[in-house]
This record gives structure tokens, sequence and C-alpha cells, in this order.
């Protein structure tokens, strides 16, 4: 069975081949995939948006994903199976969330936090190491999840909110959820939440962004629009986005994370 993994580790240090080598010592047929490693370091949100938005792309196995901010305190350690089948590991900070939601929901939880698979003596700063890769591994060669670890109610389970888009004064107001290597801003809306706005596919948009104004083309493409221009696209999960093409719409707009952005039909 495949194993999956998303962390905030990077790669300039041993930690990723670290946990790739103890998967591989438990379960030498493992077949690893690295989704990235390369989210912000402690940015939990970050983390399970990525995670929610690459799962349903990956053969359904263990999906370990670590940003571990509270590593080492009370925080638990779970292993739990989705509705569709999936395995995904993690510490209970909400990081699995939207992957669960995506996935069907909660079928079953355990808390591995002392599970009989780790790793001894565990660290109290490396449970990606210790827990969450040696508990995969025997996930995925075949251990039942029942003897992970103790069994969780769903209910109890940490989860990532996150905001929500709404319309005032003639505008769509969304927030910045994820910024690109390229620049590219995520939004938390969708092409349906325009309805009836009058924002359409080819018209242009204005967008109000850190008190200034700046014109957009609501485009499919990037090269619907010349270089250095401006537009909202339907990416390639299915969310909203700006870019500016050939450029850095973040930058040029100096849009952060959880930025306010307002759209308006022109």
């Amino acid at each position: 069975m495949i194993v999956t993994l998303l962390t905030d580790y990077g790669r300039t240090d041993d930690f990723v081949g670290v946990c790739h080598g103890v998967i591989r010592r438990i379960h030498p047929g493992a077949e690893i995939v690295d989704i990235t490693h390369g989210i912000e370091r402690y940015a939990v949100r970050q983390g399970a948006l990525v995670l929610r938005n690459t799962l349903p792309y990956m053969p359904t196995g263990v999906h370990v994903a670590v940003v571990d901010p509270q590593v080492g305190t009370e925080r638990r350690a779970i292993a739990l199976r989705t509705g569709d089948g999936r395995i995904l590991v993690g510490p209970d900070n909400g990081l699995l969330s939207l992957a669960w939601e995506r996935c069907e929901g909660v079928e079953v939880v355990v808390d591995v936090t002392r599970s009989p698979h780790r790793l001894e003596p565990v660290s109290a700063t490396f449970h990606g190491r210790d827990i969450f890769a040696p508990v995969a591994a025997r996930l995925a060669s075949g251990a039942e999840l029942a003897d992970a670890g103790d069994p969780l109610d769903p209910e109890t389970l940490a989860r990532v909110e996150l905001p929500e888009p709404r319309e005032e004064d003639g505008a769509v107001v969304a927030h910045a959820l994820v910024i690109d290597h390229f620049g590219n801003v995520g939004l938390n809306l969708d092409h349906d939440r325009l309805a009836g706005t009058g924002i359409t596919l080819g018209g242009h948009v204005a967008v109000e962004a850190g008190g200034e104004r700046y014109l957009a083309t609501y485009a499919q493409t990037f090269a619907d629009v010349s270089p250095g221009e401006l537009l909202v696209y339907q990416d390639a999960y299915r969310t909203l986005a700006l870019a500016l093409n050939r450029g850095d719409a973040a930058g040029t707009l100096g849009v952060g994370v959880d930025a306010e952005v307002r759209l308006r039909p022109q």
C-alpha cells in the first residue's frame, strides 16, 4: 500500500530521509510518495488545505501529514480511516480535518500517542520519526487500525476553520488562503459563489486589496490576458485565485495570507 508524506520539514535537514528510512525498515515494500515538504513552518492551515486538495489525486493508502508546532505537548497523535477507505496519520491539531471532510468523513479514529507500533525511546521533538512514520508503516503493511491505539470519538478531534466569503456593498469579500510559489493568491471562493453577483467569465472585475483598486479579467487561463495583466481564474483545485500573467500577484497587490480581497463587476 502506498504511503504519502506531507510536512513542513523542508529538504535541507535529515528529517525527511529518516522518515523514509523508518517506513522502509518496517515495510520494505512500501511505495512512498512525497506530496511536499515545503509547507511553511508551523502553518497548520496551509498544510490542511494542501492535503485536502491533493489527496483526491493520490492512490488510496496511508497518508501521513506532519505540521506540528505543539509537538511534545499534550496534543494527541491520531490515525483514522475515512469514509472512502484512506488512512490518515498525524497530529490532532486540525491538520487532517479538511482532508477527512473531502474524503467522506471519519469512520474510525484511534489515539496513537502511545501506540505499540511507535519507536522507543520517543523523542519529545521528532514524532514524525518515532510515532507517525512507524505507525503508518505498520498500517500500510496490513496491521489493523484498531490495534494501533486507543479509540476516540471523532467529535472530539480538532478542526481547522476557514473564513467564509460574504457579500457587502455590491462586492464579494473573499480571503487569501494560500499564496503559491508563483505569487498566485488562492481565495476562499468558488465559481458557484459568484452566481448573481454580476461577475461573469470573460468580464472585467475590480479587485480591491490593501486600500488600492486594480482591474482584472475573469479568465480561464493566464494566456487569456497580456503579460503583466491581472486575472481572476479557477485554479487547478477548482477554487478562485488571483494571478498576474508572468508576474507576482501577491507582491503586486501587497496581499498576504488572510488578507481581505473585494471583487466587484465592472
